[in-house]
C-alpha cells in the first residue's frame, strides 16, 4: 500500500513522528515539496533528530529515501544533515538516498533576496529567510538552476553567469547592495556537486519502477494545508503545494498510485510567523500551552503561536485533501486543562460561517464559535488502548472526528515512538 502523510493545519502537526512510525512498514519514503524551511523532529530513545531536507525514514535501516523534483535543495544544508548523521554513527549512502535530477537548487542570492524583501515589506510574511520563495520564483520564471545543471560544469557556469548578470543589477539598483562574485559561488557549488553526484538520479523513474515491482512508498509532506500556495492563508504561506495534490507534480507519481491519505493534526492549533489565526489563545494560555507542548519551530527556533482546535480549518483541508484517516497529535498536552474549547464555526458581522472563508479581512476579524468540553485532568501518556482513555478525552476525540468528518486512526499521547494509540 502506498500512503501519503500530510499536515492539515499550518504545519508543525507532528508529521515527523507519524512518518517515522509508518515508514517501518514501507520500502521507500518520498519527500515531494518544500525545502530546508521545513522541519521534522523524530525522537528515538533518548536521541532527538531534526530533519529539514532528508526524509525522516533515513533513520531506518534498509529503507530508501527520495528527495523529489518538487523540493528545492540547498546543497550546503543537505550536506550538513548528511554529515551530522555521520557524526552520530549513521552513514547515508547513495543506495539509501536518491535526489531528483530535476530538483531546483537554492543559491546564495536566493537567501539574501529572501531577507531583503522581508525588510522592505510593511506587512511581514514571516519567511524563514532560507531562500525558498526566491528559488521557486526562479523555477517559475525559467531561470533556475537544477541539480542536473549543477552537475554539468559548462551548463552550470553559463546559467550562473546569466543569473548573476540579472540578479546583481537588481541588488545594486533596488537594494543598494554590491551583488555577488561569480568565482566564489562557482567554486563553492562545484564542490557541492562533486559530493552530491552519487545520490542524483531520475527519481520519477526509480519510484515508479519500484512500485511496479511490488514495493511500497510513503509520500512525506512538509508544512501543512494552510501554508499551501493556492489554498492557504495567502500571502502568509509557503511557495509550494503542500496538499496531497502536490505529490504527483512533486515526484512524478500518478495520483492513482496513492492508496491511502493520512492527515496529521494537533489536538489544538499552532502556526509560526505572521497571518490570521481565528482561535489564537490569549497571552497567558499561549505561554502555558507553548511551554507544555514545547512549541518552538524546529527550523528557526521561533515560538509558535497557539490556539484551540479549529474544525473549520481542518474540515476544509479534509475536503480538498480527500483524507482517509486522521492522526491526532499531542493530545497529552491538554492533560491539565479544566475546560477545553473547540471551534465549530466562525461568526462575522452577525453571520454564522461553517465553511472556511478565503477573504483575508474576514479571516482576521471573524470570531470563533466555541463548544466547551470538560478536560480529563489526568496524565494519559501511559495509555495504549483508546477504550482506557478518560471518558472526557474520548468524547473530545470523538467530537473532533464528527466535526471534521474523517475517522481518527492514530492518537499520539507523547513524543516517544511508542507513545501512540492505534484505533
Amino acid at each position: 500500500m502506498n500512503i501519503a502523510v500530510v499536515g492539515a493545519q499550518w504545519g508543525d502537526e507532528g508529521k515527523g513522528k507519524l512518518i517515522d512510525i509508518l515508514s517501518k512498514d514501507v520500502d521507500i519514503t518520498v519527500r515531494y515539496q518544500g525545502g530546508s524551511n521545513a522541519g521534522h523532529t523524530v525522537i528515538v530513545g533518548k536521541e532527538q533528530y531534526v530533519f529539514h531536507l532528508l526524509p525522516s525514514a533515513i533513520l531506518r535501516k534498509g529503507k530508501v529515501c527520495v528527495i523529489g523534483n518538487g523540493v528545492v535543495v540547498d546543497p550546503k544544508a543537505l550536506l550538513d544533515e548528511i554529515d551530522g548523521l555521520k557524526a552520530r554513527g549513521i552513514k547515508v549512502t547513495p543506495k539509501q538516498l536518491k535526489i531528483a535530477v530535476n530538483c531546483h537548487v537554492v543559491m546564495p542570492y536566493h537567501r539574501v533576496l529572501d531577507g531583503l524583501r522581508e525588510t522592505m515589506r510593511e506587512h511581514k510574511i514571516g519567511t524563514t529567510g532560507r531562500g525558498i520563495g526566491p528559488c521557486y520564483a526562479d523555477k517559475v520564471t525559467r531561470c533556475g538552476i537544477r541539480m542536473v545543471d549543477l552537475l554539468n560544469p559548462r551548463v552550470f557556469s553559463d546559467k550562473l553567469k546569466d543569473n548573476l548578470r540579472e540578479k546583481n543589477e537588481y541588488f545594486r539598483k533596488v537594494f543598494g547592495q554590491k551583488g555577488f562574485h561569480f568565482d566564489a559561488i562557482h567554486d563553492e557549488y562545484v564542490a557541492y556537486a562533486r559530493r552530491l553526484k552519487p545520490y542524483v538520479c531520475d527519481t520519477a523513474l526509480f519510484v515508479n519502477r519500484e512500485i511496479n515491482e511490488g514495493r511500497t512508498a510513503l509520500f512525506e509532506g512538509a508544512q501543512g494545508a494552510f501554508l499551501d500556495i493556492d489554498f492557504g492563508t495567502y500571502p502568509y504561506v509557503t511557495s509550494s503545494n503542500t496538499i496531497v495534490g502536490g505529490i504527483s507534480s512533486g515526484c512524478g507519481v500518478a495520483p492513482t498510485r496513492i492508496n491511502k491519505i493520512i492527515a496529521a493534526v494537533k489536538a489544538y492549533t499552532t502556526r509560526v510567523g505572521e497571518g490570521p489565526f481565528p482561535t489564537e489563545f490569549d497571552a497567558r494560555m499561549d505561554n502555558e500551552i507553548r511551554t507544555k507542548g514545547k512549541e518552538f519551530g524546529s527550523t528557526t527556533g521561533r515560538a509558535r503561536r497557539c490556539g484551540w482546535f479549529d474544525s473549520v480549518l481542518v474540515r476544509y483541508a479534509a475536503t480538498i485533501g480527500g483524507y482517509n484517516e486522521l492522526a491526532i497529535m499531542k493530545l497529552d498536552v491538554l492533560d491539565e486543562l479544566k475546560s477545553i474549547s473547540l471551534c465549530s464555526a466562525y461568526r462575522y458581522k452577525g453571520k454564522l460561517l461553517k465553511d472556511y472563508p478565503h477573504d483575508y479581512e474576514v479571516l482576521c476579524k471573524a470570531k470563533p464559535v466555541y463548544e466547551e468540553m470538560p478536560g480529563w485532568r489526568t496524565p494519559i501518556s501511559g495509555i495504549r488502548d483508546f477504550a482506557k482513555l478518560p471518558a472526557e478525552a474520548r468524547r473530545y476525540v470523538e467530537r473532533m472526528e464528527r466535526l471534521v468528518g474523517v475517522p481518527i486512526k492514530f492518537i499520539s499521547i507523547g513524543s516517544e515512538r511508542d507513545e501512540i494509540i492505534v484505533r
